[in-house]
């Protein structure tokens, strides 16, 4: 193992990936901005000429494109940049890339990977900070992927670049200054594998993305006042390895879901609504739920941090629970 930043884990993969594979095409003018102050990214265009487009500002023409070549044979990466974006594609995304296998009776797959990023990030308001993981939950056809680690986000886009079907791969750029521990040999995460981030046994904390990380924060503080938290990550929520997140629950009978989706049918209901189907009575509390609260995201910091899943409001979910 070595210590990676988030950022380089991630470039370093996708070097790996256009290393190992011709049919990989990146369509990105930086990688979420990153060649503006990285010179990784810049290497990686550099060494790739023919493979990194930098297509004109039309997220509807070039999801197309980039749907149509994956049609054809060749693996693309799409970068739409801030995931609010997502939405001058929907038609391409959920109506065209997500039906492909369906429509065609299993003869055309579209493996294509969407790459973005969601969630509050400090000033970015109402039209560049949302968090459509949900309503992407809501397209039959479509894989989705949230890494919360160097790790994570390295091996998960290896396994999102090797599947055949489309995947949506959200990142967060709160995330690009971790570090953490990352395995020297090439490693691809499989999809529909859940992971105990930290083991507890008073209450099991869901958590996606960034929310993770602050998750663990939380724990480690309540740690101090003798309330063990499990925090568990489900990584991917298509697929979805309910069986992991249900032996927590049914481990210690009280549950908080902690996403950066709007309350309102966002990922934390689904995942309440899931459990409390198939785990009512091994339940001691009501199941919780911390997420952004809905309205549209102001662009006051302290405004945005007043809707938004906060440290101070997950940890009085968790001692709610307890109560």
């Amino acid at each position: 193992m070595r210590e990676l930043v988030y950022y380089e884990a991630k470039l370093e993969g996708l070097r790996e990936i256009l290393a190992a594979d011709e049919r990989v095409h990146l369509f990105a003018e930086s990688f979420l901005g990153l060649s503006e102050h990285r010179g990784l990214f810049r290497e990686i265009v550099k060494d790739y000429p023919d493979r990194v487009i930098a297509p004109p500002i039309s997220e509807i023409g070039f999801c197309g494109l980039a749907i149509g070549a994956a049609m054809a044979g060749l693996r693309p990466i799409v970068d739409l940049s801030t995931a609010s974006f997502t939405f001058e594609a929907w038609p391409q995304i959920v109506n065209e890339a997500a039906n492909a296998l369906y429509m065609s009776g299993g003869q055309t797959r579209a493996p294509v990977v969407f790459h973005m990023l969601h969630g509050l990030r400090g000033g970015g308001a109402a039209q560049h900070s949302h968090s459509p993981q949900a309503m992407l939950w809501n397209c039959p056809g479509l894989e989705i992927v949230l890494p919360s680690s160097p790790r994570d986000v390295r091996g998960l886009l290896k396994t999102a670049v090797n599947s055949n079907n489309p995947t949506i791969f959200i990142d967060h750029t709160l995330l690009f200054e971790l570090r953490g521990p990352v395995p020297e040999a090439d490693e691809a995460i499989p999809f529909g594998q859940a992971d105990v981030k930290r083991a507890g046994g008073d209450v099991t904390v869901i958590a996606t993305s960034y929310m993770v990380q602050r998750c663990l924060t939380v724990a480690d503080r309540l740690a101090n006042e003798g309330i063990q938290v499990e925090v568990v990550d489900p990584r991917t929520l298509v697929p979805l390895d309910f069986q992991t997140l249900m032996a927590s629950v049914e481990k210690t009978r009280r549950v908080v879901i902690v996403d950066e989706c709007h309350q309102s049918c966002g990922v934390a209901a689904e995942l309440a609504a899931r459990i409390g189907e198939a785990g009512f009575d091994k339940l001691q509390a009501p199941i919780r739920r911390v997420t952004t609260l809905d309205v549209p995201v102001p662009y006051s910091a302290p405004l945005e941090e007043f809707i938004s899943p906060s440290e101070s409001r997950v940890a009085d979910a968790v001692r709610a629970v307890l109560s």
